[in-house]
């Protein structure tokens, strides 16, 4: 698990500085808040939500604050969330996911911001994403690397089996607004980083 501090700092990446906040929930889950520096060309007002849970699979962490820390710096406000839930919740992956969806949806209201964020996960963190999405509002989602099915995470990141996502339909949002990034190698952060914004330009984010 990445380290996490418990105060408002200033941190400089190649030379830029920008603001971060992080907290701790009730739980064990960690966020950290950054904002765009002054010297940004640009604010964004679309948050990203950077999910994570290192715990669930150390994979869904990998690249997280490299990636969130550039697009800070490139205007975007950048959620990072690296979730845990009570050892009694993972007993069965229904209950599991929805109770790392209540972690994220915690981490989403302390940021206090207004705008659905477009969600990014990686890894079988993409459970808790597509679990969020299902019952909450954004603007998009980028999945990297996501699993094939959730039934092929059955008895090794998931307890048991879980049903297949069908949220879809009720999206609130255009369906062409919705894709997923299948980045299955190992491709640099850089790299990873341009897919990630040639995507949210499509969107015109």
């Amino acid at each position: 698990m990445y380290p996490f501090i418990f105060a408002c700092v200033s941190q400089k990446l190649r030379g830029q500085l920008f603001s971060q906040i992080s907290f701790r929930l009730s739980s064990s889950s960690s966020t950290i808040y950054r904002s765009p520096p002054s010297s940004a060309t640009r604010q964004v007002p679309t948050p990203l939500l950077f999910v994570s849970a290192s715990s669930l699979d150390p994979q869904s962490s990998e690249g997280m604050t490299t990636l969130s820390s550039m697009l800070a710096e490139k205007g975007f406000t950048c959620i990072q969330s690296d979730l845990e839930v009570h050892q009694t919740a993972k007993l069965d992956s229904t209950k599991m996911i929805a109770a790392y969806e209540s972690e994220l949806v915690s981490a989403m209201r302390l940021s206090t911001i207004p705008f659905p964020p477009v969600v990014i996960a990686r890894s079988a963190s993409c459970l808790i994403a597509e679990s969020y999405i299902s019952s909450n509002s954004a603007t998009g989602m980028i999945l990297i690397s996501p699993p094939v099915s959730n039934q092929s995470l059955d008895g090794n990141t998931l307890p048991n089996s879980m049903p297949e996502f069908d949220y879809e339909p009720y999206f609130p949002i255009a369906n062409d607004n919705v894709e997923t990034l299948s980045i299955t190698s190992r491709e640099n952060e850089a790299e990873i980083l341009a897919v990630v914004e040639d995507w949210l330009e499509e969107l015109g984010i």
